[in-house]
C-alpha cells in the first residue's frame, strides 16, 4: 500500500518539546534579570556616628522594670530635676517643661534590656499629645 493511501490516525503521544523550549526561556530570561534586581537591604545607622544632642533636651529613662524617670537639664548640662514619672502624667508634664518653646526636643533614653515596644508606647503616647520633636538618645561606641 502506498504510503499516500494509509489512513491517517490521531496520535496519542505528547509533544514536550514545545513545552521544554517554553521553559528553557524562562529560565534564561530569570537567570539574567535576578542579578538586576536590588535585595531588601538595610543600612542601619551606626551609634558612632549618632549626632550630639541639643543643648538642653528633656529626658524620658526608661528603665528595665518599665518605670520611666523624667530628666530636666540645665543650660551647662548639669542635671537641674529628675522624678519619677507616670505614664498617665508623661505628655502633661512635658508640655509643661517645654512652655513657651514647643520645640524644644525630647530624648528617650531606653536600658539595653527594655522591649522595644515599651519605648514605641512611649513615642505613641508624646505623638498622640503632639509633642514635635521626639529622639533616641544613644551611647557613642568607643
Amino acid at each position: 500500500m502506498p504510503a499516500a493511501l494509509r489512513k491517517r490516525r490521531p496520535m496519542h503521544d505528547i509533544n514536550i518539546v514545545p513545552y521544554v523550549d517554553v521553559m528553557l526561556v524562562l529560565l534564561v530570561i530569570f537567570m539574567v534579570t535576578a542579578p538586576l534586581i536590588t535585595p531588601g537591604v538595610i543600612d542601619l545607622p551606626s551609634v558612632s556616628k549618632a549626632s550630639n544632642a541639643p543643648a538642653t533636651p528633656l529626658e524620658i529613662i526608661i528603665k528595665e522594670n518599665r518605670s520611666m524617670v523624667l530628666r530636666v537639664r540645665d543650660k551647662h548640662g548639669a542635671i537641674a530635676e529628675e522624678r519619677p514619672v507616670a505614664r498617665g502624667e508623661l505628655a502633661k508634664l512635658i508640655r509643661e517643661r517645654q512652655g513657651k518653646n514647643p520645640d524644644r526636643p525630647v530624648l528617650i533614653a531606653a536600658d539595653k534590656d527594655v522591649r522595644y515596644e515599651a519605648v514605641l508606647n512611649v513615642m505613641d503616647e508624646l505623638q498622640r499629645q503632639q509633642v514635635r520633636r521626639v529622639g533616641l538618645l544613644v551611647q557613642p561606641a568607643k
